[in-house]
């Protein structure tokens, strides 16, 4: 059988007959190519006739995502860059999440966790044991940190507002190392938020975090003091500027007791993260870490520091976005989240384990946070080159405009007398409400469709989950002066269970 000749593949030249309508003649302006006339033609044809704006989205903080970007619709670079990683060979840290609720069990999983290559540990500390490691007093952390070498593998700290206390234990667990890069990431607003309550007032807790951070800051040169955190907005459905803007809040809360605490703002500046949630969106994703350095830089030339110390940037893969249907999906949206924020510049980058929505992790799973990032470092070579999105037009037209509405949500929250004051009185959670319900209409209608959830539903996903113990410690007491401070809370979702699947 003789085979038929190969078909012949031609260019399409447009004519004058069937150019593009002047609805579309600006998608050819500045392009000599005639495929670009072409596909200008087809799509018009595609969208029937009905205006260019149906392409272009607009999302809840009002940033226009259009089809197409021309040199002038960027006046110039906006975003500071990220300058390029001191370490080639590990531009970011690679973070591993320990939670298990009983010590020593945290520690055999903390050490497996760094030799299987992770490059520091995310501590999460509750003395209930319910949503992180038992923890209540210095034996407890010193089982949980044995045999780790705490100059070798920086230790980062998620104890809400047992905070101040956790320091201590880790500043006496680590006396022998002053050189240790650890990371006390003091954060206490994010617990008043997601609880909506403390015991004492909530600017009592945030004054004895910084007397700690002070106390400490000497000691311990190389150590972050405190985590500067929109995450906690960001999980319970709040927008991407929204996020941004609650925790530059956060920055300015923590420089100003910082200051009470006698550290300068020079001092107390570069010793401050800023904390991020990231999911699956990664342009997006990547707008949000440069904008986030952009706006830090503006920060910092409004407290007339100089020279001004770059953002340090620690990005948490999104909870809200992970689902329990089609489990392995997750993989993919952690995979696209840590290739945003390894775009972006991160200085840290801890994925959660993809089987988190089932109410733990598994051998597998902890393996999977951890190799995830491997491939993006090691395969991909993500981090070998410094800003990749700079000079693109899109990213930095959404660059601009998302520092532009994150500035904007800063400003209302200082008008409001700062981030602990909106959060009593109701203003910001009544913003992320509307963005939440923005979104969650987004997922309903299906113009924002949830892979394995709303499209192409899977089963229930077969993972078994490690069981957690019950397992508890006796807890610190936290108590601060004056009344308690009370706010509704904002409590974290997932997008799955909102979807009602």
């Amino acid at each position: 059988m003789t085979p038929a000749p190969p078909r012949r593949i031609t260019r399409r030249v447009t004519t004058p007959s069937d150019a593009p309508s002047p609805a579309f003649a600006d998608l050819a302006d500045g392009f000599d190519a005639p495929d670009i006339q072409t596909w200008a033609r087809m799509a018009q044809k595609g969208l029937k006739d009905r205006p260019l704006d149906r392409l272009t989205l607009r999302t809840p903080d009002g940033v226009e995502i259009r089809p197409l970007y021309r040199a002038e619709d960027v006046a110039s670079a906006a975003a500071v860059r990220a300058a390029p990683a001191a370490d080639r060979a590990r531009p970011w840290d690679v973070r591993a999440v320990v939670d298990h609720p009983e010590p020593a069990q945290a520690n055999r999983l903390a050490l497996e966790a760094l030799s299987m290559g992770a490059h520091s540990l995310l501590l999460r500390l509750d003395p209930t044991g319910r949503d992180g490691v038992a923890v209540g007093g210095q034996d407890d952390l010193d089982r949980l940190l044995a045999d780790v070498l705490l100059d070798a593998a920086p230790v980062a700290l998620d104890a809400g507002l047992i905070g101040p206390q956790a320091a201590n234990w880790l500043a006496v667990a680590a006396k022998g190392a002053p050189n240790a890069p650890l990371a006390f990431d003091l954060d206490p607003i994010s617990a008043f938020a997601v609880s909506g309550q403390t015991p004492g007032a909530a600017t009592g807790h945030l004054n004895a975090a910084a007397q700690a951070a002070a106390r400490h800051a000497g000691a311990y040169p190389k150590a972050s003091l405190f985590l500067a955190s929109g995450r906690f907005a960001h999980e319970a459905g709040g927008s991407d500027a929204q996020m941004l803007g609650v925790a530059l809040a956060s920055a300015v809360a923590t420089l100003r007791a910082l200051g009470d605490a006698g550290l300068s703002v020079t001092e107390a500046a570069p010793r401050i993260a800023l904390g991020l949630s990231l999911d699956q969106r990664f342009l997006e994703g990547i707008a949000v870490m440069r904008a986030a350095r952009l706006c830090w830089a503006r920060l910092m030339a409004a407290a007339e520091i100089d020279p001004a110390p770059a953002a340090r940037i620690d990005v948490l893969g999104s909870r809200r976005m992970l689902a329990a249907r089609g489990v392995h999906t997750n993989l993919l949206r952690q995979t696209a989240a840590g290739f945003a924020a390894a775009a972006g510049g991160c200085a840290s980058l801890t994925l959660d384990s993809f089987t988190r929505p089932l109410g733990g992790a598994n051998a597998l799973s902890r393996r999977q946070s951890l190799t995830q990032q491997f491939v993006l470092m090691d395969e991909a070579h993500l981090g070998r080159v410094a800003d990749p999105a700079g000079g693109a037009w899109a990213l930095e037209s959404l660059t601009d405009q998302l520092a532009r509405a994150a500035w904007a949500e800063f400003q209302r929250i200082e008008a409001e007398g700062g981030l602990i004051a909106s959060l009593e009185a109701g203003a910001l959670q009544d913003r992320v409400k509307a963005a939440r319900d923005s979104l969650l209409a987004e997922i309903h209608s299906g113009d924002r469709p949830l892979l394995g959830v709303t499209l192409h539903p899977q089963d229930e996903a077969a993972t078994v989950v490690d069981p957690r113990p019950q397992y508890a410690s006796a807890a610190p007491d936290i108590r601060q002066a004056g009344d308690d401070s009370r706010g509704r809370p904002l409590a974290p979702i997932r997008l799955d269970q909102e979807a009602g699947q």
